[in-house]
């Protein structure tokens, strides 16, 4: 036997025999006293020492320091010894050393650990233990910083690339979505419907105006790399719709979050339609929760949808440029009491900001009538080149308003300048509204005597999860000083983003009014595994969630159609599978979860064969066609 499997069984045997000691010092340790994030550390250390022992490897992420500070303290006794500088947890006569540097290898990471007590055991000697994965704690004494913010970012973009959804909540655990959540309702609240940002008489300051974003974290991360993170003069304004449609919602709005408590008055978060019960359990974001907080998915997602009902609606921007996800609104006074009857119509006038500053926002669903149905007009109203306001009776939410609605909403606010949000390439293709595409992030909707309307999509390559991609590009806005009511658009492509399950429903495209009502929504507790965790038509035949595997792959593939779009085929079945009957000796679920992965390669093999002698037969008849026009010729 060489030297280096010899290597590799000690490594091996060190790491189990360590992870053995651990459990049984843990075991005989009292944690009265330790705050939730030490007890959280100590659970994940009992964790991974188990998974050692039962030889079920984690999928670990490199942490280059883990600070004492935010972990525990040090006996003023230990302070000197020679011991590996790390974090440390002390209780009673029980002092833990975790490591402060990891090696990436094999997916397991070697750390120089020390274990010394003073009872029983004088000293364990240096052995190998797997590492802990890269984590966020919530800053000590709830002193948000520039660095905690810009960690949370590297952590989070690194975990997108190499982590399971299932993993995500040993990297941001619920303590911390509870802390940052709250922390960013206490400022959200206080904040108006119409929140006033001043930047004018500064020279050098500039406001970034950003559309929806819908769970696509790596174009915000290429927005923040790019046209740089806020500071003192870079105001960003948020458009709305965070999440949704996309895999990071969580991470987004996360991020966004942590922003706005480090720079409430720098950072402006809006509220898009998606900001919903509905939309979020219709669209994607309530299965993303659910997947990667599994059994604690319902209190993150309780606590996302009371952040989201604290949002503010709309901006003015230095007096001149008003910005919201939706749009314009009614007057209030015009406001049906009750959902107008069928051929029916009722008379809707616009409605002034004045109006706006009076509505009661703390909806977790948009009404559909009474006076508070401002909330839905400013969250879902779309443009139209067709003159007048009038309700949009097909969606049962929102209006349409034309060019004379957006001139007399400029000239009587004393405004220049409109920018929103809410469409995207996909509800203007094939629509004869003569409005803007949407392909270049960016569209001038209304150009009138008094100023223009834009509209605003931050999602490049749109939509993440859905049949078809539109192949968009992103855009922002920036607004400078002195005429902020002039901006500049740029229009970007954006990162490649790694490959991920959809949480989506591909058949969610209509909206359905009955099921506003929040106490009428489906509950996510209900469904089986694989409906949280796979879209509709998606989803495997055999439930690995039996096996704890929510990524399974299924029977449908997303091909190209020839057309720059894509096409989801199934596969077909072969009639002869390779590696069956399988062995009497495994047992379920194992034998059914392997009989179902060797059909679907039989499957694939079947399908690439099937298609490449089919390329040949159309090669070979084109060329059989041009050898007898030649030959006629």
């Amino acid at each position: 036997m060489s030297s280096l499997p010899c290597a590799t069984a000690l490594k091996k045997c060190l790491q189990v025999c360590a992870s053995r000691d651990i459990i049984q010092i843990l075991s005989r340790m009292s944690f009265e006293g330790l705050d939730d994030q030490r007890m959280h550390l100590v659970t994940r250390m009992k964790e991974i020492a188990h998974g050692v022992v039962d030889k079920q490897p984690r999928v670990a992420i490199a942490r280059p320091n883990l600070l004492a500070e935010e972990v525990g303290f040090v006996d003023e006794g230990m302070q000197d010894s020679p011991v590996v500088e790390s974090a440390k947890i002390c209780n009673g006569d029980a002092l833990i050393d975790g490591a402060q540097s990891m090696t990436n290898e094999d997916e397991m990471l070697d750390v120089e650990h020390v274990l010394r007590f003073e009872n029983e055991i004088d000293e364990i000697q240096e052995s190998l233990l797997p590492c802990f994965e890269q984590f966020l704690m919530w800053p000590p004494n709830d002193c948000v910083t520039i660095e905690w913010v810009q960690d949370v970012m590297v952590i989070l973009e690194q975990a997108s690339q190499k982590m399971l959804p299932s993993e995500f909540c040993h990297v941001v655990p619920t303590l911390l979505v509870d802390k940052l959540t709250g922390a960013a309702c206490s400022i959200l609240c206080k904040e108006p419907n119409c929140v006033e940002i001043n930047c004018q008489g500064e020279e050098d300051s500039r406001v970034i105006v950003v559309g929806d974003i819908h769970g696509q974290f790596h174009d915000l991360m290429f927005l923040f790399k790019h046209e740089g993170v806020p500071s003192e003069n870079q105001i960003y304004v948020f458009n709305g719709n965070y999440v949704d449609k996309g895999a990071w919602g969580i991470e987004v709005f996360l991020v966004l979050l942590a922003w706005k408590v480090l720079m409430p008055h720098r950072v402006f978060l809006l509220r898009g339609n998606h900001e919903s019960r509905y939309c979020t359990a219709r669209y994607g974001f309530k299965k993303e929760v659910w997947a990667k907080y599994g059994d604690q998915g319902d209190d993150v997602y309780n606590k996302f949808l009371e952040c989201f009902k604290e949002l503010p609606l709309a901006s003015v921007i230095a007096n001149c440029v008003y910005t919201t996800h939706g749009g314009l609104f009614r007057s209030i006074h015009a406001a049906p009491s009750q959902r107008p009857k069928r051929n029916k119509t009722h008379r809707v006038d616009l409605g002034s900001l004045a109006e706006l500053f009076k509505v009661k926002r703390s909806c977790v669903d948009c009404p559909y009538e009474g006076p508070n149905i401002l909330l839905s007009d400013v969250l879902w109203s779309r443009p139209s080149n067709r003159y007048g306001l009038r309700d949009n009776t097909g969606q049962k939410l929102g209006l349409w308003w034309g060019p004379d609605c957006t001139e007399e909403f400029l000239k009587h606010h004393n405004l220049k300048l409109i920018i929103r949000s809410h469409d995207g390439p996909d509800s203007r293709a094939g629509k004869d509204n003569d409005l803007g595409n949407m392909l270049r992030g960016y569209s001038i909707d209304h150009d009138g005597e008094s100023g223009k309307l834009c509209t605003l999509f931050s999602a490049s390559d749109y939509p993440q999860f859905g049949k078809r991609r539109c192949n968009n590009k992103g855009a922002y806005a920036v607004l400078k000083f002195p005429d902020f009511a002039s901006p500049s658009f740029h229009s970007f492509k954006g990162t490649e983003r790694p490959m991920v399950d959809p949480y989506v429903d591909f058949g969610a495209n209509n909206i359905d009014s009955s099921k506003l009502d929040s106490s009428q929504s489906a509950s996510t507790s209900t469904l089986s595994a694989s409906e949280r965790f796979y879209p509709e038509g998606r989803r495997p035949e055999f439930d690995f969630g039996a096996l704890g595997i929510y990524n399974a792959p299924c029977w449908s593939v997303e091909l190209p159609d020839g057309s720059g779009g894509t096409q989801v085929v199934e596969v077909p079945r072969a009639s002869l599978v390779e590696g069956l009957p399988l062995p009497p000796n495994i047992q379920e679920p194992h034998k059914a979860a392997y009989e179902y992965l060797f059909e679907l390669v039989a499957g694939l093999k079947h399908m690439i064969v099937t298609r490449e002698t089919e390329n040949r037969a159309r090669v070979s008849a084109l060329k059989s066609r041009a050898r007898k026009r030649k030959g006629q010729a």
